[in-house]
């Protein structure tokens, strides 16, 4: 009998990350008959709790988050962290401050597939994860999915740039 010390790292770390991805299209399909349409809103809460999670691990690795690019690159270290090798995506930097996460391979959505559960639900999980996590890197910058695989997109595409300053109202106010 091999004991645990005879499995290489990477195998290990695949299938962690593969049961991970995994899990969530499970409690999906069991979940959701039981608390009907309460499912999306209670899952989204789970999901917006791992983001914490996320920034964890970012403080853990020293990443830095100071601007879109750093943040899109941390963010894509993250994700490769908490769902493993399968996961591929990369930044990149789009004009003076701002940058661009493009997912090739997303395990959440493989699994979701194999799972045969909504890829709807696989996009909701995916989003409350990423723009959570995203902002608790820092606030001062907001993403958005430009595309996504889970949605019928060849691959995902996150935008990450400074926040807008709210419009102002430049009317006199009138007594």
């Amino acid at each position: 009998m091999p004991d645990l010390r005879s499995i290489p790292d990477a195998t290990k770390w695949r299938l962690a990350a593969q049961c991970a991805a995994r899990l969530p299209a499970m409690y999906d399909i069991v979940f959701r008959p039981v608390a009907k349409e309460n499912y999306d809103e209670l899952e989204q809460a789970i999901w917006v709790e791992l983001a914490t999670l996320s920034l964890d691990i970012a403080r853990t690795l020293q990443l830095p988050v100071r601007n879109a690019q750093e943040i899109a690159q941390s963010l894509v270290m993250v994700n490769t962290v908490l769902f493993g090798p399968e996961y591929k995506g990369e930044s990149i930097e789009v004009g003076e401050d701002g940058a661009v996460i493009m997912v090739k391979r997303c395990p959440l959505a493989a699994e979701g597939r194999g799972a045969g559960t909504t890829m709807d639900g696989v996009f909701r999980r995916c989003m409350a994860f990423t723009l959570t996590s995203q902002n608790k890197f820092n606030p001062k910058y907001s993403s958005r999915f430009v595309r996504a695989m889970c949605m019928g997109d060849r691959q995902c595409e996150i935008k990450v740039e400074p926040e807008k300053e709210p419009a102002t109202d430049k009317k006199p106010k009138s007594d």
